[in-house]
């Protein structure tokens, strides 16, 4: 999961970054409101429709508010969740927040497992799932404990393996591209090798089957939608590496 943190406190926001990238999700952090704004509208971003899988959002930042850069992004109709962390706790200032486009409010301080769950919730919200597993097949993907299983028997994956398969399976039929699946996996301080993702992807499909993750030549990979409607694979299960 890819998460946009618009904090201007620096320990909450180092504290909350650590936390949240050893619980495997891939964090950017910026430190004001037009930062926040800039980031948060990409359409280029880390998602293929633009944008995060979750932004964290603070109310009393710099440059411009968190109030104002939530309304600007739902009047560009960004739809990503945003999730209100603040130290506000009057219920008018959640009402606010709620009517000008928030998914969740969460009051400072707070507990790092209940924020995970929450970002985790509005994660399955956005994506029209009720259960809180990924399931494709006999493979079973479980985001909030890092789980992973195939008919019933435990696979271990690497933090940034179940990234990758998490990404995939969310969404069957879908061609990720090379780069929007490196945006998956790392920040922007993280160091990305040439080859990454076909390295995990090799892991993957050794794990789980060749079949499952198929090259569609030139454009990136696939988890075919189980309604099995074919995907122009060409070049076998392995496909050519890009």
């Amino acid at each position: 999961m890819r998460v946009l943190l618009v904090e201007d406190d620096a320990m909450i926001g180092e504290s909350v970054k650590v936390a949240l990238r050893q619980e495997g999700f891939t964090v950017d952090w910026v430190r004001d409101g037009d930062a926040g704004l800039d980031a948060a509208s990409d359409q280029h971003g880390p998602r293929a429709d633009g944008g995060y899988d979750v932004v964290l959002l603070d109310l009393g930042l710099p440059r411009r508010p968190g109030l104002d850069v939530l309304k600007t992004l739902r009047a560009r109709n960004v739809r990503t969740p945003v999730l209100i962390l603040t130290a506000r706790d009057a219920v008018a200032d959640r009402v606010a927040g709620l009517n000008a486009g928030a998914d969740d409010y969460l009051i400072k301080p707070f507990d790092l497992q209940e924020l995970a769950a929450r970002m985790h919730a509005l994660v399955r919200r956005a994506e029209g799932r009720a259960e809180p597993v990924l399931r494709y097949g006999d493979i079973m993907l479980n985001p909030a404990t890092r789980e992973a299983t195939q008919a019933g028997a435990s696979v271990r994956l690497s933090a940034r393996e179940f990234a990758l398969l998490s990404a995939l399976m969310a969404r069957p039929g879908k061609v990720w591209s090379v780069p929007q699946l490196q945006e998956r996996l790392y920040g922007w301080d993280d160091e990305v090798g040439s080859n990454t993702v076909e390295v995990y992807i090799h892991a993957l499909r050794r794990k789980f089957g060749a079949a499952l993750i198929r090259n569609i030549r030139g454009v990136g990979y696939v988890i075919p939608a189980e309604s099995g409607a074919e995907q122009d694979t060409k070049g076998g299960p392995e496909g050519a590496m890009h």
